[in-house]
């Protein structure tokens, strides 16, 4: 699957629609966002099953300040609509490959468990 644009508008609806959705949220005057991108559309061929969406913090400042993006490029992976990791920075494509790998691998109710738990204890 090639990446999309994502915007705020559609946001939700295509963390909902798809099980596994990775955002690249990025810039045009940002240059390690650019170096990352090449890898980002690499990496998203090899995976039909999982969305690789982009976001422009330039042209969807209210979804990136929804993120909390405080630097970017920051990569966000979803997994039935729960935020399974988040990290500013670019990584190399055998990073984003593990990554992948990582969640789809997640156990999912292993995770909502753990989110309950945490929400009992706070």
């Amino acid at each position: 699957m090639t990446t999309r644009d994502i915007t705020e508008a559609e946001f939700e609806q295509v963390l909902t629609e798809n099980e596994i959705v990775l955002v690249d949220f990025w810039a045009e005057w940002c240059g390690p966002c650019k170096r990352f991108a090449p890898v980002y559309d690499q990496v998203s061929a090899d995976h039909e099953d999982v969305v690789f969406g982009k976001v422009d913090t330039e042209a969807q400042p209210g979804l990136a300040a929804a993120a909390n993006i405080t630097s970017i490029p920051t990569l966000m992976a979803f997994r039935d609509k729960i935020l399974v990791f988040a990290q500013p920075g670019a990584i190399n494509a055998s990073q984003l490959e593990d990554l992948v790998t990582q969640v789809k691998a997640l156990d999912m109710d292993e995770v909502r468990e753990k989110i309950a738990q945490n929400q009992n204890e706070g």
